[in-house]
């Protein structure tokens, strides 16, 4: 270490200090008994439970924190109260924050249009950032809109909104579909 540098950090305040420290604790429920069950609903049936909680949500969506809101067929949105858990170190939310809100309720959006036993995975996701979001965004908005339901592929388009309705991310993503009626026994 130079001897410049030496100095800044000395002149740093101190960033492990106790008062500065922050903790948070997420349960959630296992998922594989979740989605067996899932897997012997229609998948609007399962969006809905999970929504209406009936189904535990997802791992991950206890640990960002989103909450599916909204279910209509080939429609959902997903929101989301963000707090400084999420930021990068420049005090905005991360963007992974974004991309998995998107995800989720793009190909949650598909699954709203499935039968029992088929369900898809993303192949792609490609994300346009455009405004900044921080926890002073109000209430974050993800919605995943189906374009096109295929047998083999399926393309979804996805918006997310900071509390004023302000578009902040636009994206696209295509989907493999799996499973099937056929192969739910």
């Amino acid at each position: 270490m130079t001897a410049a540098s030496a100095q800044k950090t000395q002149e740093l305040p101190d960033l492990f200090a106790p008062q500065l420290r922050r903790e948070r604790v997420v349960d959630w429920q296992a998922p594989g008994p979740a989605a067996r069950a899932a897997m012997t609903m229609s998948g609007m049936e399962a969006m809905r439970g999970i929504r209406d909680g009936i189904l535990p949500p997802p791992p991950m969506a206890k640990l960002i924190g989103f909450r599916m809101a909204t279910v209509e067929p080939g429609r959902i949105v997903m929101e989301l109260d963000a707090e400084e858990s999420l930021e990068n170190t420049i005090g905005l939310l991360h963007g992974a924050t974004a991309a998995a809100l998107l995800d989720t309720a793009m190909g949650c959006a598909i699954s709203t249009m499935l039968p029992a036993g088929q369900t898809s995975v993303t192949l792609d996701l490609k994300l346009t950032y455009l405004r900044p979001l921080s926890v002073k965004s109000g209430t974050i908005r993800a919605e995943g809109k189906l374009i096109k339901l295929g047998r083999q592929n399926s393309y979804t388009e996805g918006f997310v909104r900071d509390g004023a309705g302000n578009l902040a991310v636009h994206a696209t993503a295509t989907f493999s579909m799996i499973g099937g009626p056929q192969q739910a026994k």
